[in-house]
């Protein structure tokens, strides 16, 4: 078997300079130059570093490739609709549903966290999620 030291993770954009600043700047997240790769190192709050990689090709990711915990979804939404991020973006047909500020809330009938969407500039899916 294979000795595991420790694990990251990655993904991939199309513009290393639209996810330095939206990462950084909009989200607030700590993110440094990889040389190594020409990418960035994004630092989640739990200290987890994640690579972000360029990929010329790049295809934003068909799921949700990073879930950011928050402690008021309400107010997490407010801030990034002030960033000029947009939460709405499931609107019809989608499994939980969600109100008009993109917000899935859970419930009895929809048991699960509140959580709302948003992408970055290359596509990919991210969420705020109130656990």
């Amino acid at each position: 078997m294979v000795t595991v030291q420790d694990a990251f993770m990655g993904f991939s954009v199309d513009d290393i300079d639209a996810a330095r600043e939206f990462y950084g700047s909009r989200l607030g997240l700590t993110v440094a130059d990889e040389p190594a790769t020409g990418g960035l190192r994004l630092t989640l709050p739990s200290g987890q570093p994640t690579l972000i990689y360029p990929k010329p090709d790049h295809q934003p990711a068909a799921f949700t490739i990073l879930n950011l915990v928050v402690s008021d979804i309400d107010t997490a939404v407010d801030d990034l609709n002030a960033a000029g991020i947009e939460t709405k973006i499931y609107t019809e047909g989608w499994a939980f549903g969600t109100d008009e500020r993109g917000i899935a809330h859970g419930s009895e009938e929809n048991p699960g966290p509140n959580i709302a969407w948003f992408k970055d500039p290359a596509g990919n899916v991210l969420s705020v999620i109130e656990m």
